[in-house]
Order: C-alpha cells, then sequence, then structure tokens
C-alpha cells in the first residue's frame, strides 16, 4: 500500500500519509467504478492513476517482477498555502494487521483474541523437483557458482547468521587485526536477528534483515572472511553486487515477512560469538529444507533488475490489458 499526504505542513502531511493506511482497502471497488464508466472524484481519479502507473512498472512482490506492486493507494489532503505545499508518501506492508477500537473513557479497551479456525490451514511440504537442495556443511565455491538467478534452493545444514552490529564489529576486529570468533570460510550467513524461543521452541521468529544495509561490508566479508554466500532480505545494491561478481559469490532471497514460518526451518540455534550483542550476536544455525531464491548469481546478474525490466516489457507490449499502457 501507499499512503499519501497532501497539504498542511510538512509533518502534518506525514500524519495525513499515516492515517490515510488506516482506512481499509477498496480499490477494487473504485476500479469497478472506473469500468462502469461513473465519474471519480477527484481524489478518486488520482488513486487510481497511480495504482496503475506504480504496477506498470512490473516491480511485483517481493521485487522479483510481476503485475501487482501495490494492491491500494490512499490519499488524505488539508488546506494548505500553495506556495509550501508539502507532500508525503508512506510506503507500507500490505499484510500489516490493523485493530479497530473506541476508547470511550469507561476503562481499558480488552480485545477478544480472533479464532485460529478463521485462518487457513497451511499444508506445506518442499518440492524436489522444483527446487534443489543444498549441503551447507558441504558447500564449495564451485558449487555456489552453479547457482543462476531465480534457482529455488533448499538449504540444509549449518550456517551463520549477523546483522549490522555484528558486521560493524567484524570490520573493527579485522581493521585492528583481531582474531574472529568464527570461522567464515566457505560458510553462508544470514542476515537476521532472531527473537528468543519460548517453550520448545529452537529459536522465535527468524525473518530476514533488508540486505542493503550489509552492502558496505560485502566486499570485506567476501575478500577478508572466506564467506561465499549471503541470505537476505529484497535488492542489492551496485556496490554488493560488484564484490559478489568479483568473488565469484552469491546472494540468496528469503520470504520477507514470513519471519515465523522461516523459524519452522531452524532445528537447532546456538550464540557463537558476540553474546553480548543479544539479536545482533553471531548465531550458529542448523537448518532443514529452508526455501530461498537466488537473488544475485556469481556473474553479478540480479533478478531484482532482470525481473521487473521483464514485466515493463510484457506489461507495455499490451498483453495485459487491464493495465493502462500509456503508464508503462
Amino acid at each position: 500500500m501507499l499512503g499519501i499526504g497532501i497539504g498542511g505542513t510538512a509533518e502534518k502531511a506525514a500524519l495525513l500519509a499515516k492515517e490515510s493506511l488506516m482506512d481499509d482497502l477498496d480499490m477494487h471497488e473504485l476500479l469497478a467504478k472506473k469500468r462502469s464508466g461513473a465519474e471519480l472524484g477527484k481524489v478518486e481519479a488520482l488513486r487510481v492513476e497511480l495504482y496503475e502507473k506504480v504496477n506498470a512498472l512490473g516491480i511485483g512482490a517481493q521485487g522479483l517482477g510481476g503485475l501487482a506492486t501495490v494492491l491500494d493507494v490512499k490519499i488524505k489532503m488539508y488546506p494548505t498555502h500553495a506556495a509550501s505545499k508539502p507532500v508525503a508518501m508512506i510506503p507500507n506492508c500490505a499484510a500489516t494487521r490493523h485493530a479497530h477500537f473506541v476508547l470511550d473513557g469507561s476503562g481499558p479497551v480488552y480485545l477478544e483474541a480472533p479464532s485460529l479456525d478463521l485462518w487457513p490451514k497451511i499444508e506445506w511440504a518442499p518440492d524436489y523437483n522444483k527446487s534443489k537442495r543444498v549441503d551447507l556443511d558441504k558447500l564449495t565455491p564451485a558449487e555456489v557458482a552453479s547457482w543462476k538467478p531465480g534457482d529455488t534452493l533448499l538449504l540444509n545444514g549449518k550456517m551463520l547468521t549477523g546483522r549490522d552490529a555484528a558486521h560493524k564489529r567484524i570490520a573493527d576486529m579485522l581493521a585492528k587485526g583481531e582474531k574472529l570468533p568464527v570461522d567464515f570460510t566457505n560458510r553462508v550467513i544470514y542476515y537476521v536477528g532472531p527473537v528468543d524461543p519460548v517453550k520448545d521452541e529452537a529459536v522465535g521468529p527468524a525473518g530476514p534483515t533488508t540486505a542493503t544495509r550489509m552492502d558496505g561490508f560485502t566486499e570485506m566479508m567476501l575478500a577478508k572472511t572466506g564467506l561465499i554466500a549471503m541470505i537476505g532480505k529484497a535488492e542489492r545494491g551496485p556496490v554488493a553486487i560488484e564484490a559478489i561478481q568479483k568473488h565469484k559469490s552469491a546472494y540468496l532471497m528469503a520470504v520477507g515477512g514470513a519471519a515465523y514460518l522461516v523459524s519452522k526451518a531452524i532445528k537447532t540455534a546456538k550464540v557463537v560469538g558476540f553474546a553480548d550483542l543479544g539479536m545482533e550476536a553471531i548465531y550458529e544455525f542448523d537448518v532443514v529444507d529452508m526455501p530461498v531464491t537466488v537473488a544475485v548469481d556469481a556473474g553479478g546478474t540480479s533478478a531484482h533488475i532482470t525481473g521487473p525490466a521483464e514485466w515493463q516489457k510484457r506489461i507495455a507490449s499490451g498483453e495485459f490489458k487491464t493495465i493502462m499502457m500509456e503508464a508503462a
């Protein structure tokens, strides 16, 4: 979803953008109204225009290309001076959970937890015909170099973790000539800060964090630690892609927004370095059939570039009549 605030002061515009995201999704109703030939209001027309133009970019879910990039565009406006019309935009995950309640002064609000029966039953099993199983304990640079963008892999064995704070400390230690607490040679690192486990869990929710924050450390990690692959969320920037290509490494993308489901593939977890960093410590995970997608291969080809580019061509060709071609 995109929330857009227009008018007021800069702060007011930002607040309007955030407030707009609390509205129910109704883009399907606006599109039906447009198809019926009914006249759209000014704000309605702008919402539809932005919706169609954004989806015509072909960015798609997880940035890998596709028809659906936004599910709705919300706009709120407020009076302002014409010479200083602020505009704020907030992108927000369409999976955000909303809870609506009213405070009437009589006391706290107690919300009844929804029944688990309302959710669909998910029965997922690895497809070994479409996905390749990878033994992390025997992984070699040659095998990493054989992966291609879009390949789906099922990871098995032991991987290391590390995100912002761990990478910064590794950089500082290497600069001082100090020995690292773990050996990264021929290992895979997962950009994650896992939640503490409860009851009999091996680990709490362990979804990938945005990989671009580690771009500045990628050359160092690949050149100085022996690391051969990385796992994270979303795309990598030019600096990271250049380093990946230079060292014939690879970047794998885990599914963002599925932290609990990812954790079910983790059978054991233990801290092996920087315990004082808490969630940002270096863990060693033992995983079974953890699903990932090759996002950047050893040749430097990024699925986050090729995917949207391919879908832009397909949309512009007129193959999908539901999207305005002039927007592409």
